[in-house]
């Protein structure tokens, strides 16, 4: 019989915290290779030969209680994302939602009846979809509007005044996507390609099927890599000083037999400490904004396993990063995503953006 160990060891500061876990599954990394696939789109500029930008904008606090409302802050803030990235929508129009709420409603319904959409929650439902714009929520002109969605539930034989339940939520956005191919592509063409899935039971595979058959389009899993977790450590981090993180966390899987688990979680004011010393001079120019290097982002993590191989003689760079997380949110590596403060949501969905378009086959 397979033993399973737990153990857990902290520094004299109780700043980390390591935890040891017997696992079966392999640790070895799976990407996906981007398929090209015959699409109305023809060709555009190549996306996927590109790696993440070197350099972005330090993080600043956004507002964005102004421009959703209540119910979509409430879900926003409170539902972990499903990532998935989606390729440019064929004659998508923000001014026809009213007409894709009802024909999603139908493509439900027709999906039940034929029995396809057999993991749908409450076979004897029905379902009313809306779909709602976050205006606003950009940062740029170029950049197409967020679309929200929300599908709600309710029993056939059931009183007059009990309200529906919302059993299923998802968003597309675009926040600073890039440029040279956002303009590239022809004009029938609608670019959200971050979408976010509350994962609610077969409704998000159905979902998907009603916009890839309505806009010629395709979807694909997206995950958060070893260098986008370790770019938005750094960006939380950096906002620690008007948004406390109270402390960042992070999931290491170290290829070992039994497999190794390691939760490693630095106080606050000691990631702070050792990202202000890793931060460059300030060299911005009067009206422009701060920004922060790889170069910076990579000294961070070296002092950070620097620091955890001192005090357990483990080295955390033959492992794979699985999860960080602070009060301003978490990210898995396996594409999931959960925000805990709306104010620094636009930073982590800029980079979200561009990870989604570097995925995209075309």
């Amino acid at each position: 019989m397979e033993q399973h160990h737990n153990s857990e060891t902290r520094t004299p500061l109780n700043s980390v915290a390591v935890q040891r876990r017997s696992k079966t599954k392999s640790y070895r990394l799976s990407y996906r290779s981007g398929i090209g696939a015959a699409s109305r789109l023809g060709f555009t500029p190549g996306l996927t030969a590109r790696r993440l930008n070197t350099s972005r904008k330090a993080p600043k606090s956004n507002n964005i209680t102004e421009k959703v409302t209540k119910e979509q802050l409430a879900l926003l803030v409170k539902t972990e994302w499903k990532l998935s990235y989606v390729t440019p929508l064929y004659q998508f129009r923000h001014t026809q939602l009213k007409s894709y709420s009802r024909q999603l409603s139908a493509f439900i319904a027709a999906e039940k009846q034929q029995g396809l959409a057999v993991d749908v929650e409450g076979t004897q439902n029905r379902f009313r979809v809306s779909f709602s714009l976050v205006q606003e929520m950009t940062e740029s002109v170029d950049d197409a509007v967020t679309v929200f969605i929300q599908i709600h539930s309710k029993p056939l034989i059931v009183r007059q005044d009990e309200p529906q339940r919302p059993v299923w939520s998802g968003w597309l956005t675009c926040i600073n996507g890039n440029l040279e191919y956002l303009r590239s592509l022809p004009k029938d063409f609608i670019c959200l390609p971050l979408f976010c899935s509350s994962e609610a039971g077969g409704l998000t595979s159905v979902v998907k099927s009603w916009f890839q058959q309505s806009f010629d389009c395709c979807f694909g899993p997206l995950e958060i890599s070893h260098t986008s977790l370790q770019w938005l450590m750094a960006l939380w981090t950096n906002c620690h000083p008007e948004s406390s993180i109270r402390q960042l966390k992070m999931i290491w899987t170290l290829p070992v037999e039994p497999q190794l688990q390691v939760t490693y979680t630095v106080n606050a004011e000691d990631a702070w400490q050792l990202w202000s010393s890793v931060r460059k001079e300030n060299t911005a120019a009067a009206g422009e904004e701060n920004s922060i290097d790889i170069e910076e982002v990579t000294s961070f993590m070296q002092g950070l396993k620097g620091h955890f191989f001192r005090h357990f003689r483990l080295d955390l760079s033959a492992g794979r990063l699985d999860e960080v997380s602070t009060a301003l949110g978490s990210a898995k590596h396996s594409g999931r995503i959960k925000f805990s403060n709306s104010k620094y949501m636009i930073t982590t969905l800029m980079l979200l953006t561009e990870c989604a378009l570097l995925k995209m086959p075309i």
